[in-house]
């Protein structure tokens, strides 16, 4: 059933913002010697992998010496060091067998953890014949990863050793394993697993001292909803967003929009053309090919759409940069600044306009289109209400709370992301977005609180691109700051807060506060929360494409996501899995 169009406006309005309980966050521990060091190139050397496996098409189950010989291979291309050979041993195995485990049903698989990625000093739960018995206290995210694969049906056991793996596959109730483990284990399982032609992936624990473990967390999660239901799981997004990029270089603007007539219309397309993100136009066309199935092309009418998004937000950041009198964006002079604050905005009120007339040029139903116009103009109104929100405060400045910063947060950056996944879903067809309508909500609130928080954090020193300090403009960091000082240092913040610079204090000064009160730590763990209840936000969702796809396109836009289910109680629950997989084969029934 269709929804009409008044519902979609409501769908757009702001309930008083509650803040989502915290995400539980992993621990910092410097990865053993044999591991790749840093995020980004563990991240590097997988898709390395994958780019390998996906031209040489290797075969599993591969004997170990053979596997050894195309890790030996990889440390050569990647020029890694040959210290890693082992380790891209383990992550080559798990991408050869990729497939194979997307095709066998969640309630087929096991989720097998090690019991010392717990916090073992502090950690409640008992332990029995099968493993650990998580108390589900919050302490660590072994309880998240238990929680969400029980939910999709996995067995899960925490509970580490060869002979583990052994006796499971042993029953025959197991297709397929998802494992975390150190490297030494893996490479004692790893003949079981072969020889039994299980599919099986492991991902390394970044340590082997068997205490307060650390791991990848976003690649487990991606393992463990691993599915053939999600048709997008093949799908490139970077060469996604390359291609949505390339559609703002002039002549494909040209394309889109038609040829700009007059010095206004050359400047617009100018400003379009200017350094971004493109985050939002890329949200617009991953969601029309979740929901429509269409991963081979992308529909050319579909360009007008993705940058009629852009048009609002790029005219937004015209007119956001004249109300906070900015001087610079993406390292060059704001339009007011390059052509007067007149003629810039003209810009924006055109491209707005400019938006609405690409929407309405679109070539989509006559009840689809009224409903895209109905979603844009909600955003915008809700956007403006967020921007207003901040200049009442500039009017008569005082402290924020975190929670009000955040609340600006919801109303200025989360409308555009909404916005951009909805006109997408609805291009996909009116049923499809009714069918996803209110996750697409949670969802993009979540994601631009997040993305705020995010910016708020790369913003500080001098390297940042715009600076909330210097602007004395209301920051997330500076809300907390005050709300954690006491005495002199609160006086002093309250100062700034009041827009009163206080005399012979510096930039540096103030952020070296920061690091005092502990305040970046704080904003990283409200990140990680909202980030966290972006994929909450995903639970219910039941289409498996969709789904798969806005989980990922989180770990592209964050790059070091860590994602995690909801958290319920389950004691009893492990248990009678453990005891299931414990039982002869034979009493289970067909």
């Amino acid at each position: 059933m269709s929804v009409p169009p008044p519902a979609l406006a409501s769908a757009l309005s702001i309930d008083p913002l509650v803040v989502p309980k915290h995400a539980v966050q992993q621990r910092f521990r410097t990865p053993k010697a044999n591991i790749p060091q840093t995020p980004f190139e563990r991240t590097r050397i997988l898709h390395g992998i994958r780019d390998y496996v996906a031209e040489h098409r290797p075969v599993p189950p591969m004997p170990m010496a053979q596997l050894k010989e195309h890790a030996d291979k990889l440390v050569a291309l990647l020029r890694v060091d040959a210290v890693y050979r082992d380790y891209i041993g383990v992550i080559l195995s798990n991408e050869m067998w990729r497939e194979q485990l997307a095709a066998v049903p969640f309630e087929r698989r096991l989720l097998l953890l090690p019991k010392c990625m717990r916090v073992e000093s502090k950690c409640p739960a008992p332990f029995d014949e099968f493993g650990l018995l998580c108390k589900q206290c919050g302490l660590c995210t072994i309880q998240d990863l238990t929680v969400e694969a029980e939910k999709l049906g996995y067995a899960v056991l925490v509970a580490e050793g060869s002979a583990v793996v052994m006796s499971i596959i042993q029953t025959g109730k197991i297709d397929a394993i998802v494992g975390v483990s150190c490297l030494s284990v893996l490479e004692q399982a790893f003949p079981y697993m072969e020889a039994a032609a299980i599919p099986g992936v492991a991902i390394p624990l970044l340590q082997d001292d068997c205490i307060d473990t650390t791991v990848d967390l976003d690649w487990v999660w991606e393992y463990i909803h691993l599915t053939s239901d999600d048709r997008t799981r093949r799908m490139d997004l970077g060469a996604l967003r390359d291609e949505v990029d390339f559609w703002f270089t002039p002549a494909s603007l040209e394309i889109a929009m038609g040829k700009a007539e007059g010095e206004t219309e050359r400047i617009a397309r100018e400003w379009l053309g200017r350094a971004g993100k493109r985050w939002r136009p890329f949200l617009t066309v991953a969601a029309y090919q979740a929901l429509s199935g269409n991963h081979a092309a992308t529909p050319a009418d579909l360009r007008k759409v993705a940058v009629a998004v852009e048009c609002f937000h790029k005219a937004s950041l015209i007119h956001d940069d004249i109300e906070d009198d900015d001087e610079l964006r993406y390292g060059e002079k704001t339009l007011h600044e390059q052509y007067g604050v007149p003629v810039a905005l003209n810009v924006g009120d055109l491209l707005i306009g400019e938006g609405y007339r690409l929407l309405a040029a679109s070539n989509v139903s006559a009840e689809q289109r009224v409903q895209m116009l109905t979603v844009a103009a909600a955003g915008m109104r809700q956007l403006c209400r967020g921007q207003g929100a901040e200049l009442v405060w500039a009017r008569s400045p005082a402290a924020l709370r975190p929670n009000e910063v955040l609340d600006i947060f919801r109303k200025k950056t989360a409308p555009a992301f909404e916005v951009a996944l909805r006109l997408g879903a609805l291009y996909a067809g009116v049923a499809a977005h009714a069918e996803v309508s209110d996750t697409l909500g949670r969802y993009s609130e979540a994601l631009g609180i997040a993305y705020q928080i995010r910016d708020d954090l790369t913003d500080l020193g001098l390297a940042g691109e715009t600076n909330d300090l210097a602007g004395l403009r209301p920051s997330l960091l500076l809300a907390i700051a005050h709300d954690k000082a006491k005495g002199a240092q609160k006086d002093l913040l309250g100062a700034i807060w009041r827009r009163a610079w206080p005399a012979g204090v510096t930039q540096a000064q103030i952020e070296a506060l920061y690091a005092e009160l502990g305040v970046t730590s704080r904003a990283d763990v409200l990140l990680g929360t909202y980030k966290e209840e972006a994929i909450r936000s995903l639970h219910e969702l039941e289409n498996a494409s969709l789904k798969g796809l806005l989980r990922r396109t989180l770990g592209k836009i964050f790059n070091d996501v860590e994602i995690k289910g909801w958290c319920k109680e389950h004691e009893q629950l492990n248990r009678e899995i453990a005891a299931h997989i414990a039982a002869p084969a034979e009493t289970v029934p067909a």
